[in-house]
């Protein structure tokens, strides 16, 4: 069988009104859009991903997280009440022109519904594979309201309900069991034959199957009270979504070891010097409260293991009384020495750490963590992103983490 060209569009334009710079802001530790460009490069069907921008800074963004970015997307196609149709023909006919490239199908995959199932992108490509017939497949959940309990104002202002049921008097009074289901579109998936938007000229055509989502990754960020909600459900929710990071690990059921890096977790990453060479760094209070709270909390102990080997990285930590291993360039090596010494598995140790040199500790341990400001790769590869940059109370936040979990 040929194999089918599927492409994934990424609507993304600057100038957002009522959340500025949206779609690379933060959330939960990566850009807004890479949640969508992860859905995208991470599904086995799509065989491009491309994002449709019209400002500079959200195509670097894109581009550090996988997507490419051909083309600039023209001003004129990213005012407040574009819509979707002439975005994505644009997108098809700039890629046919200059390319040549000719889809099968488009995904559209919109930045501001991050919270997808995992498989979920799949799931609707291959609803439209099996059905021939079928113009495009929309992401629908189960409605929050019903329309048949809705109304309208007529000109005199008394009301009109805004559907009725055939065989059912007045379905607005009817139980809700006994009405037809309905279903609310999101704007999580729409997958498109080509041929609906360059022949048809629609962004859905006649023929639209649905993809079901389940009410809990229901998530659509419009204004700064949704991106919080949607941020808390991602934190508490345990929903098995799509994110930039690839098998994403749960805390371990037991810790017993907290190992940190130095540089960029107990400090911001910058160095003082003055004109003797004397080096200085900043730390925070509240990391020491915090390790100085978990070791009266828990059972949990703590080491430093830093590839620096300035006296201050060993001053800092006699202050707060941890055990540090500096100057290692082999930090892994070093880690394995550590949890043979003190006979710890290593599923039970957490690792915090912010850049490559930390990677190969990531998965020595039962999880990994990396501060905000991390560098890119450590981001990509941790099992979750702290709140708190590095120096600014991120190993406080951790703390507080494993307070909660392992607590006495």
């Amino acid at each position: 069988m040929k194999k089918h060209e599927v492409l994934a569009v990424i609507p993304a334009r600057g100038n957002s009104k009522t959340i500025p710079n949206k779609n690379i802001k933060d959330f939960v530790g990566f850009p807004l859009i890479a949640y969508s460009i992860a859905a995208a490069t991470q599904s086995e069907y799509v065989t491009r991903t491309i994002v449709s921008t019209d400002q500079e800074a959200i195509k670097d963004i894109a581009m550090q997280y996988g997507a490419e970015v051909p083309f600039m997307r023209p001003a004129r196609l990213a005012l407040d009440a574009t819509t979707d149709f002439p975005v994505f023909q644009h997108a098809l006919e700039w890629l046919n022109d200059i390319q040549s490239y000719h889809p099968d199908m488009v995904v559209q995959l919109r930045p501001t519904s991050p919270v997808r199932s995992v498989g979920l992108v799949d799931e609707a490509v291959q609803i439209l594979m099996d059905h021939p017939q079928a113009d495009a497949v929309r992401g629908v959940i189960p409605a929050g309201q019903n329309p048949y309990k809705m109304w309208r104002l007529a000109e005199d202002g008394h009301m009109q309900p805004v559907l009725s049921v055939e065989g059912i008097s007045e379905s607005y009074n009817a139980p809700r069991q006994h009405l037809p289901n309905v279903y609310w579109q999101t704007g999580h998936i729409d997958v498109i034959r080509t041929a609906t938007i360059l022949e048809k000229h629609s962004m859905s055509g006649d023929v639209i199957f649905p993809q079901m989502i389940e009410s809990k990754f229901a998530v659509d960020i419009d204004t700064p009270l949704d991106w919080e909600r949607a941020e808390r459900l991602v934190k508490e929710g345990n929903l098995a979504m799509v994110t930039p990071r690839k098998n994403v690990r749960k805390y371990p059921r037991i810790v017993k070891l907290l190992v940190l890096d130095f540089d960029g977790v107990m400090t911001d990453d910058r160095v003082w010097i003055n004109e003797s060479g004397l080096e200085m760094v900043a730390a925070s209070r509240s990391d020491g409260m915090g390790l100085e709270l978990l070791r009266k909390k828990t059972d949990i102990q703590v080491v430093v293991i830093s590839k620096e080997s300035n006296p201050v990285v060993s001053m800092r930590c006699k202050k707060l009384k941890i055990p540090v291993y500096q100057n290692i360039n082999d930090k892994k090596t070093t880690l394995d020495g550590i949890l043979k010494k003190i006979g710890i598995d290593p599923c039970e140790a957490v690792f915090i750490g912010n850049d490559v040199n930390d990677l190969p500790c990531f998965g020595k341990v039962g999880f990994a963590a990396v501060p905000n400001d991390a560098y890119l790769a450590a981001k990509l590869a941790a099992d979750v992103v702290l709140e708190k940059n590095g120096g600014y109370g991120a190993v406080r936040e951790m703390a507080d983490i494993l307070i909660e979990k392992y607590g006495k």
